[in-house]
């Protein structure tokens, strides 16, 4: 049985995938996982949120987010606002600069994925499950750590 199909199919993922990132990162100059950030914020109430909520919507570990967090604030397209009444607690809020970015932004390949899998019935989207658990087991990746996010800014290191 010739496997090379399957083969170049995921080379297809991985590649556009890789690919995204790049222009991202050349049209905007920032990562993906520095614009899904973003992008939380903008649908935020009052465009902020504490480092907490990011780091759970984000699926990602607290240094990490902390690491996007600093990139974006050195940008201007984030600030870090304390808490009235209890500076212990800091919001993290969009700047306008930042809301401009996530407006100018197209829907990044992750967005297209789960918009056209929500048109899937429950047996297409089972299947797809199965296969790709399938693949992993084959691959023997099942104890990689990975997150939700759609990247590859650095595939040695956690998303930033």
């Amino acid at each position: 049985m010739d496997y090379k199909e399957i083969i170049i199919d995921m080379r297809k993922i991985v590649r556009s995938i890789n690919l995204e990132s790049k222009r991202i990162q050349k049209d905007f100059g920032i990562s993906i996982p520095q614009l899904l950030c973003l992008a939380f914020l903008s649908k935020e109430d009052s465009y902020q949120s504490t480092h907490k909520q990011l780091t759970e919507h984000l699926n990602l570990n607290s240094s990490t987010v902390t690491g996007i967090v600093n990139r974006l604030e050195k940008k201007g397209l984030i600030a870090r606002m304390p808490k009235k009444g209890d500076k212990r607690i800091t919001y993290i809020a969009l700047t306008s600069a930042g809301y401009k970015i996530v407006s100018d932004t197209p829907n990044l390949l992750q967005e297209k994925l789960a918009e056209n899998l929500s048109k899937l019935s429950s047996q297409q989207i089972t299947q797809i499950k199965t296969s790709l658990s399938l693949l992993v087991e084959v691959l023997e990746i099942k104890d990689v750590a990975a997150s939700p996010l759609l990247t590859l800014d650095n595939p040695l290191q956690p998303a930033q």
